[in-house]
């Protein structure tokens, strides 16, 4: 299908200097990504990613992990105002959600699909208008990336290696060019990196 309406799909991930998105101890083995998550470069970081973006994808965990904490945060007159933005933009935004266990969503403006996150983005991105984040969902990023669907990627890369865990970038995935458009290094030594598709 062709894409006439200009919109981009993007993604956002934190990877560990190994290229892992979890630790050895699977999903919730975030050890060496959680210390970098709250800086100020990751704070300015994430504030890029929902920048242009009016429709979020997520996979149902962190669907659940997301929508239950953040609109907390959109609440709290006390939050960091980068946190309270992301909150409520993550609250207002339409939402797709990769599911095949609920059968109903329990968030607003929330659509559930169980179908080829290929398939599903494909039909996204020819219909409405600005960008289409993929945010922190690694299932729904890798299948996207054996699809060559992707036009942005928001990494942030945080000094460790885990040694194990799930990687981004398998073996196979089809050849690609990408161009650094942004690039910020943190004092822990997080690295905040934005590469869009080269034409």
């Amino acid at each position: 299908m062709t894409n006439t309406t200009g919109r981009r799909v993007t993604a956002n991930l934190s990877l560990t200097l190994d290229g892992r998105y979890n630790g050895p101890g699977g999903p919730g083995d975030l050890g060496a990504i959680v210390p970098y998550a709250m800086t100020e470069t990751a704070r300015r970081h994430l504030s890029r990613t929902h920048r242009e973006a009016t429709t979020v994808v997520l996979g149902r965990r962190n669907a659940e992990g997301f929508l239950g904490f953040w609109p907390t945060v959109a609440a709290d007159d006390n939050a960091d105002p980068r946190d309270r933005a992301y909150a409520k933009w993550l609250v207002e935004a339409e939402k797709v959600v990769f599911s095949r266990t609920l059968d109903e969503a329990p968030w607003e403006r929330t659509r559930l699909v169980d179908a080829p996150a290929a398939d599903v983005l494909t039909e996204l991105k020819a219909t409405g208008e600005g960008d289409i984040l993929v945010n922190s969902s690694a299932s729904v990023i890798k299948a996207l990336l054996a699809a060559d669907l992707l036009d942005r990627l928001y990494l942030m890369i945080c000094p460790e290696i885990s040694g194990g865990g799930e990687r981004l970038f398998d073996d196979g995935l089809p050849a690609s060019a990408w161009r650094l458009t942004h690039q910020e290094a943190g004092e822990k030594g997080e690295l905040a990196l934005v590469y869009d598709r080269a034409s």
